[in-house]
């Protein structure tokens, strides 16, 4: 199994066009930063499926070698998509997917239903006739390619706040865990997390690489960077603070965070944040990491 990190921030990306906090704006003048959360994992390295498809999808497909067409004129090797959710930052790219091959889409029942009906993605597509979509049911595998196979897990009942008045019971909000049938290896892609659930801990279990959410480092980290008192939790985010202890305590080899927000401090590769993270056996992802299992 092979896992590429495509994008590992937050909604708006870092630097975000609009703001002018300290985080962006030093990102602005390295000339650095991170694009919208996005991975794309295989088993076989033939057949590759997205994990969300973010606003900046053609251009994290075109910087990965992986993802080149061919080797028919037209053909891909981007076969599918599995949502984790239904917010704009993790599904506007599935209007970008439509000129390219037949394409699977997975998501939970109210993310298929949101995509239907308050952000008609599925009606804008169906035209172009090229996307098939299968309901995520949690706890159900479903066989990817010949190595890889992939469970659904609950970890949050958020809605999106364009469908916030749709009233459709949940889950909204899913992780997914990647097994490879030949080596027993799996991994677990959880970018947005509000709460630490049994289902998480099910989730987790003997996994040896954990991916979850690092958008916030503290809960009232908007209120600090930009004055916008806008609580982590509330926002349906654990900050880093909240999920550190029991991320360092997991035995797994590879512990990473990523869907970072513009302001998290732990986003550039020489804070104080980070180090504390590395010294605790945990990683901070950036755009292109590979996880080989």
């Amino acid at each position: 199994m092979r896992a590429r990190l495509l994008g590992t921030a937050a909604g708006g990306g870092l630097p975000q066009w609009n703001c002018a906090c300290e985080m962006c704006t030093q990102t602005r003048a390295q000339g650095t930063g991170r694009t919208q959360d996005c991975m794309a994992v295989t088993g076989t390295g033939a057949r590759w499926h997205l994990v969300n498809a973010s606003p900046d999808i053609r251009a994290q497909i075109l910087a990965t070698p992986e993802l080149a067409p061919g080797p028919g004129r037209r053909e891909t090797p981007v076969r599918g998509v599995l949502l984790t959710d239904a917010e704009l930052d993790h599904s506007i790219g599935l209007l970008m997917l439509r000129e390219g091959s037949p394409l699977d889409v997975y998501a939970p029942e109210p993310v298929l239903e949101a995509l239907r009906d308050a952000f008609p993605v599925r009606r804008v597509l169906a035209p172009y006739g090229l996307i098939s979509w299968h309901r995520v049911s949690p706890g159900e595998a479903i066989a990817l390619d010949e190595r890889l196979s992939v469970t659904a897990f609950p970890v949050s009942m958020k809605a999106p706040r364009y469908a916030a008045a749709a009233g459709t019971a949940g889950p909204w909000v899913v992780a997914y865990r990647f097994e490879d049938r030949q080596t027993g290896e799996a991994l677990v892609y959880a970018p947005c997390l509000a709460a630490w659930t049994p289902h998480l801990d099910e989730a987790l279990t003997g996994a040896g690489c954990v991916i979850l959410d690092g958008t916030f480092f503290h809960d009232d980290e908007m209120l600090r960077a930009t004055g916008q008192d806008r609580p982590a939790r509330a926002m349906g985010h654990m900050p880093i603070t909240d999920t550190c202890p029991r991320l360092r305590a997991h035995p797994a080899q590879r512990k990473i965070y990523t869907h970072l927000n513009n302001t998290n401090p732990a986003a550039p590769k020489d804070s104080p944040e980070r180090a504390m993270l590395a010294a605790a056996g945990i990683e901070v992802a950036d755009d292109g990491l590979i996880l080989d299992r």
